[in-house]
């Protein structure tokens, strides 16, 4: 007898035992012999035709309901294509078992050659409501290994057409969906109150919603899940696409008690991640690994329970061309901590978090912050409206302002954070915000330093002086480079002065011919105190009066216009104003002779006499 051999035989006497015992019966059993055991069920023994056209349904769910009879096992789906034009029905301990063992990438439009097990499902279409195409029926019911196509979607159905879910299972425990591919379902795994359950290597991209869990008070997990357009010619712009992209949710969860996610990902919905309250209640769980791209809403949290939601090793990207990305919103009737650990936010991201509520708290602690403000109309990359939050050891980009503190924040402790520019705080709540050892401004605005002083625009060290306006760039002009940033058809430099004193500014801009109109110019409050007249390279003068504060600001203005719209053969879809390259202040007393640096904070050697 092999090592092997013996192995089973043990282990199969000692469940024979096990099961007497249970019984009452106390006499030895003899073991049953591996080659004696049920072999399982095959859905083609019970009738079932691969040719993707003859109606399976009865025949799956006869081997279904047999295994069921029998107390549980394993129907083998061979691999081929299955219509399926019914609903079914997965017993007790019964596994519905495919050729996969982790699911296909599929890139391009559903086609022929998508292979292996295909069950293709046709019930339900134009509603969201009757039954799933599969239900896990009974406790440790599982689905596995196939690939799940909807025959009669299409991309050119916008909206989208409704079905039913594709997996369901309410009222059970121990239910698992694994090494499954869900192609373009409505709605993809719904669990409500299915304690236990496992969902492992499920791929695909579910339409309306991904995953929902609800009622589950007994540890779920959630594992390598990859929620992203297969089967799709996707398009950021593409209707079906666009609608996936602002209505989707690719991950919902609603009642858990010490849920587990780890290491999954999605790719172009509304919502990434969810966390919602139904009449059960909210969620609170362990978040490792998770990622989002291209979502208008990477995490959402409506509401979560006190012990909160864990969020580590997180990566999330605003949704692509949009101008109101928020990566972590945590709404205004959120109670739970959220709690960010080792999280990164890049892309085209307006605010990577949004804390609205009074009575939550949030924190970030070794957090990434690299891209924000991508509208350049001043946005913080955290901004703290409400509630209580924790900032510390983050570190951050050189966007504009890195956190704004609200005035209804009770409480607000800022600590270790780390920037090139140094940490920009705009507090609003007073005393009841706290920093400690965070990054200064590199550059030390002295009473010497503000009298007079140069920046050039698109260069390091800009951030804190200019809103309303495009990235920076650098490009080459007769072999030299001429860094600028682009105005928002308005854009506006926020200048340190002295309020004691009068200034002459000198700004160097160029004008193209679709920015000039009218009202063209330099604005201080509502006054013009330059004007734009023409297109091309200009510089303005202004003298700016004496202020009372510690900063003036000036308004750029001029015509939006849209590079695309105007420019053949150009795909810039941005509204583009005019370029500002340099700005120069000088105090009209007292100035001297040594110019200030704004960008590098040295002093800049005057030009020999």
């Amino acid at each position: 007898m092999s090592l092997r051999q013996a192995l089973i035989g043990g282990a199969a006497a000692f469940l024979v035992c096990s099961a007497a015992v249970g019984r009452g019966q106390v006499s030895a059993a003899a073991p049953q012999a591996p080659d004696s055991m049920p072999s399982g069920w095959s859905v083609i023994a019970a009738g079932a035709v691969a040719d993707g056209q003859t109606d399976c349904t009865e025949a799956f769910q006869k081997a279904l309901d047999a295994a069921g009879k029998a107390g549980g096992g394993i129907v083998t789906v061979p691999a081929g294509r299955y219509a399926i034009k019914g609903n079914l029905s997965i017993p007790a301990n019964v596994t519905l078992q495919g050729t996969y063992r982790m699911p296909p990438t599929i890139r391009r439009p559903i086609a022929a050659e998508i292979n292996g097990t295909v069950l293709l499902a046709f019930a339900g279409r134009g509603s969201m409501d009757g039954p799933p195409f599969i239900r896990l029926a009974g406790n440790c019911s599982a689905l596995a290994g196939v690939v799940v196509l909807y025959p009669e979607w299409k991309q050119t159905d916008v909206p989208p057409v409704p079905y039913p879910p594709c997996v369901k299972s309410e009222g059970t425990e121990n239910v698992a969906v694994l090494d499954t591919c869900l192609v373009n379902p409505y709605e993809g795994i719904v669990f409500i109150a299915a304690h236990r359950h496992l969902v492992r290597n499920v791929t695909g991209y579910p339409i309306k919603r991904g995953l929902y869990v609800d009622q589950c008070y007994d540890i779920g997990h959630i594992e390598n899940i990859h929620f992203w357009p297969f089967g799709v010619n996707y398009k950021p712009d593409d209707p079906y696409c666009l609608w996936i992209n602002t209505k989707g949710v690719a991950f919902e969860l609603a009642r858990t008690d010490w849920h587990y996610v780890s290491n999954t990902f999605c790719f172009g919905y509304g919502v990434g991640y969810k966390f919602s309250e139904s009449k059960a209640g909210s969620t609170n769980g362990n978040f490792l690994g998770l990622g989002a791209d291209s979502c208008r809403r990477a995490v959402l949290v409506e509401q979560a329970q006190d012990p909160g939601l864990l969020i580590t090793n997180g990566e999330f990207v605003g949704r692509w061309g949009s101008t109101d990305s928020v990566c972590v919103e945590v709404g205004p009737k959120a109670i739970g901590k959220v709690s960010l650990v080792n999280c990164s936010f890049w892309g085209p991201i307006d605010r990577c978090v949004w804390m609205r509520s009074p009575l939550g708290t949030f924190s970030a602690s070794a957090c990434h912050f690299v891209h924000w403000n991508n509208t350049g109309l001043g946005a913080p990359a955290l901004d703290i409206e409400a509630g209580a939050a924790n900032v510390a050891n983050c570190t951050f980009g050189t966007m504009g302002t890195h956190i704004r503190v609200g005035s209804k924040v009770r409480s607000a402790i800022i600590m270790g954070n780390q920037s090139g520019d140094g940490i920009i705080v705009k507090n609003l709540a007073g005393k009841r915000t706290q920093m400690l050892a965070n990054e200064e401004d590199p550059v030390e605005w002295t009473p010497e330093a503000r009298l007079y002083y140069r920046f050039t625009i698109g260069e390091e060290g800009d951030a804190r002086i200019v809103e309303n306006m495009h990235g920076r760039e650098r490009p080459t002009v007769n072999g030299r480079p001429k860094t600028h940033r682009w105005t928002m058809g308005t854009g506006r430099l926020i200048l340190p002065i002295r309020s004691d004193r009068a200034y002459a500014l000198t700004l160097a801009i160029t004008v193209p011919e679709a920015a000039v109109a009218p009202d063209a110019g330099l604005y201080l409050g509502k006054e013009r105190i330059a004007t734009i007249t023409k297109a091309g390279p200009m510089t303005l003068t202004a003298r700016i009066p004496a202020q009372s504060a510690e900063t003036v600001t000036l308004v750029v203005r001029s015509k939006g216009w849209v590079p695309r719209k105007v420019l053949p053969n150009n795909t810039d879809g941005r509204t583009l104003g005019v370029q500002v390259h340099s700005v120069t202040m000088r105090a009209m007393r007292g100035s001297g002779e040594r110019i200030f640096d704004g960008n590098t904070g040295q002093y800049i050697k005057p030009p020999a006499r």
